[in-house]
């Protein structure tokens, strides 16, 4: 049955990000022990407020790119965890089947004169009291002696796959908890971020420029590409607009590595899901050799990517309330560069 209880509410969602921006926008009043005049602390200023709703941010993207790389984690898992269950249902039918075929011998066994105590041993219930005991069956015939070691190989098949089994899905409900944990994280963050910015007022709110700083650039002119390259630009370009959505890798939106990841997709190269991940896959590349389809990669964790475009511009996934666009590599501290092949 399912719970009506009122989902918890986590400690730092809501009450935390609003203590954040009054702190950040009010401050507190304080009284001088000397004379007992109270004194406001100075107002955070809109391009502070802005620097800390930018620090929030990327936080939560580093936060993101972390849930990103448990998901794939916790994907893989799963799947794994799909084939040896199906892997041990066949042995298991496999099993019964050698049972069943040594049953039969018993069966036969029986009539002609008695059933040995070593196939009624082994007809048993307790795989494990076979196991010790199925030495006995070395005081059978040829046939029976066969049917027994595959009873005995089947047993111990089932046996491997269903530890395997229990191993992954001990993985797969670590990784449950790490996702849930760096869900969390992001939403924290995100929250406290929007309680920043809905504090300001509406002429000083960040419109055209995020709240990173970076500006919003007119698209530019595409530079000539061919290949593979040029599939991926394409393919960025087509996604100019779009919303960004934290863990989304499409169609309707993205995150940062969901892009890169989607437009290199498009034009057959498969790329890791997470950043930090992302600039490993293909061959480094200069600042001063970028072409565009190239992968630049920002901040010293390596939280952020976008797709080179030519003269100094990349088509990025900026963060939530910043739609996919064109931005200045130089908006940002940058950490690399990959030539995905």
């Amino acid at each position: 049955m399912a719970s009506h209880r009122k989902p918890k509410q986590h400690p730092l969602v809501g009450g935390t990000a609003r203590t954040a921006a009054g702190l950040a926008l009010a401050g507190a009043a304080t009284a001088t022990a000397a004379g007992g005049t109270g004194h406001a602390a100075p107002r955070a200023t809109p391009d502070e407020v802005k620097a800390q709703v930018a620090r929030y941010y990327r936080q939560a993207e580093t936060a993101t790119e972390q849930y990103n790389g448990a998901k794939e984690r916790t994907d893989r898992a799963r799947a794994a965890l799909d084939r040896l269950q199906d892997e041990a249902a066949r042995k298991t039918e496999r099993l019964n089947a050698a049972r069943d075929a040594l049953g039969s011998y018993a069966a036969a066994q029986y009539r002609t004169g008695g059933v040995p105590s070593s196939v009624r041993l082994l007809l048993s219930s307790s795989p494990q009291r076979f196991l010790d005991q199925a030495s006995l069956a070395e005081r059978s015939g040829a046939r029976q002696a066969s049917e027994v070691a595959r009873v005995r190989r089947e047993i111990r098949e089932v046996r491997e796959v269903r530890s395997s089994a229990e191993a992954k899905l001990g993985e797969l409900e670590r990784e449950q908890r790490a996702l849930a944990r760096h869900k969390r994280t992001v939403e924290t963050k995100l929250a406290a971020a929007r309680e920043l910015l809905h504090s300001l007022p509406p002429a000083q709110a960040p419109h055209r420029e995020h709240a990173d700083g970076s500006a919003e650039h007119a698209v530019p002119a595409r530079l000539p590409v061919s290949g593979r390259a040029a599939q991926a630009v394409a393919f960025a370009y087509r996604a100019l607009g779009k919303p960004y959505v934290w863990g989304a890798t499409g169609p309707s939106g993205y995150d940062c590595s969901g892009l890169t990841q989607a437009a290199w997709q498009a034009a057959g190269v498969s790329l890791p899901r997470t950043t930090y991940t992302q600039i490993n896959a293909g061959h480094r590349v200069a600042r001063d050799r970028l072409a565009p389809g190239d992968l630049v990669f920002f901040y010293s964790g390596v939280s952020h990517v976008g797709i080179y475009v030519g003269d100094g511009k990349m088509i990025h996934a900026p963060h939530p309330g910043a739609p996919v666009s064109v931005s200045s590599i130089d908006t940002m501290p940058f950490a690399g560069a990959t030539r995905p092949v």
